[in-house]
């Protein structure tokens, strides 16, 4: 029965990664609900005439500000309270968002979107799930908010379009804001408060070993691979809309596209993470999605022909882009540390930010002076790049990642606490939190008993 209860999430478990789920995806939810019509809403507001360079700018000047705030605001989280720094970014959020709304001219929409930005609650956000979670679960709480992201993802691209036509953009924007402020009464009464706050190294950034991951030559690959994948994105969205009306397809009826690639690539997704997982061909599978988005994008450059063509080239994106959504972090969790995960995370977070801002401004300025193959030739060679350094890039080992709360019984003898760990078969490498409480392994999947190790923990043995 103990293991049962150590295994399973509590109730209050439950309510916290539920919640902050739906929180977390919100903040997704203002980039990408307006993502596939935004360009050419942004087109029609005054100050867009042959400006498309600052129609890309309203496209990404959510990332910049998103990118600057959302580490600060994680760090203010510690100091002020979880809750207090949430409902500030939150109130923020809903602010630009109804900004946006009320927005006339491009400029407005610019600052905005940069408002919105700033809301960067989701450092916040994970911090105080880690704060409600124990150890044991805490993967697999944040796991909730990695699919809530995929989820709002995918139906917002699919959605947008038809909503659009119903509410219009400032629709959007109002719909956006109004659900913010919903999940702010969530935040204060559904979510439970926490008992303590501390530093959890597996889940928040630490300021003072930035340096640490910031040499690991691994990780800066794959936080390049999210930057390109997000700078190409946006840079894609800020002409592919423009490309779908000139080929005669109402911007109404955008969602004939979205919806079918989206729902492919989602399916697509599944078995091919499930096979890089459990058969040790991550990397493989990794590639493969990095050289589906270098085919899509190559096939715009080239083969914008037809509405069918780019259906054809949307759909292969998209599968593409779902395989890297999910197997970027598990690559980049089977890599760092363990007590440096959550800062490689705010690392790998912070330039899938800066990803977003790059793309709309490159995006912009070259769809302004080079047209469609101008912003296409641009995604191709990004991505190109990439898969260049991903192919010359070692396969992580097939490791998983686990913790433990440390037994009292332990305190003062951590260092043969850690020496029987490392004996056990699979171990790769034992770590502990500062507070000496948790203990963090990185073991083979494979040849690994967890069960042994947690026998050791319990003084079992």
């Amino acid at each position: 029965m103990a293991k049962e209860n150590r295994t399973q999430m509590y109730p209050h478990e439950w309510r916290a990664g539920t919640s902050l789920a739906g929180v977390y995806a919100l903040r997704m939810l203002g980039m990408f609900l307006v993502l596939p019509v935004l360009a050419l809403y942004a087109a029609t507001l005054p100050g867009a005439e042959n400006n498309k360079a600052l129609v890309g700018m309203a496209m990404g000047m959510y990332g910049l500000t998103q990118a600057v705030l959302q580490l600060p605001l994680g760090m203010a989280s510690d100091k002020f309270g979880r809750k207090k720094v949430i409902y500030f970014g939150l109130i923020v959020f809903a602010a630009g968002s109804f900004m946006a709304a009320a927005a006339d001219t491009l400029e407005m929409l610019v600052l905005a979107r940069a408002v919105q930005g700033a809301g960067a609650v989701s450092a916040a956000v994970t911090a105080l799930l880690a704060d409600l979670t124990r150890d044991e679960v805490r993967t697999r709480a944040m796991a909730m908010i990695g699919l809530s992201i995929g989820l709002t993802f995918s139906a917002s691209l699919a959605l947008a379009p038809a909503l659009a036509a119903w509410i219009g953009v400032r629709g959007l924007f109002v719909l956006t804001g109004v659900l913010t402020v919903i999940s702010i009464a969530v935040v204060a009464w559904f979510t439970p408060n926490p008992s303590e706050s501390k530093l959890h190294e597996d889940a928040q950034a630490q300021p003072s070993r930035l340096g640490e991951v910031m040499k690991d030559g691994r990780l800066l690959a794959l936080d390049f691979g999210i930057f390109a994948l997000h700078a190409a994105q946006m840079a894609l969205f800020t002409a592919l809309p423009f490309a779908l009306v000139e080929l005669g397809l109402l911007k109404e009826q955008h969602w004939k596209i979205y919806l079918p690639a989206t729902l492919v690539g989602l399916v697509a997704m599944v078995p091919l993470i499930i096979v890089g997982e459990t058969r040790n061909k991550l990397k493989a599978v990794f590639v493969c999605g990095i050289a589906c988005i270098a085919a899509a994008q190559a096939g715009l450059l080239f083969g914008l022909h037809s509405v069918w063509s780019v259906a054809v080239f949307l759909t292969v994106y998209f599968i593409g882009f779902n395989v890297l959504e999910a197997s970027l972090p598990s690559m980049v969790s089977k890599i760092a540390p363990s007590d440096l995960k959550g800062t490689a995370m705010g690392v790998y977070n912070t330039m899938q930010s800066v990803g977003l801002f790059a793309g709309g401004a490159a995006g912009g300025v070259l769809f302004q002076h080079y047209g469609f193959n101008g912003v296409f030739a641009f995604c191709s060679g990004l991505v190109l790049l990439w898969l260049a350094v991903a192919v010359c890039s070692p396969a992580p080992k097939p490791v998983k990642n686990l913790t433990f709360s440390v037994p009292e019984t332990w305190r003062g003898r951590e260092e043969q606490l850690h020496s029987a760990l490392t004996a056990l078969e699979g171990v790769e490498a034992v770590s502990f939190s500062a507070d000496k409480k948790t203990v963090f392994i990185k073991a083979l999947q494979k040849g690994f008993d967890p069960n042994a190790a947690e026998q050791i923990i319990s003084g079992a043995n």
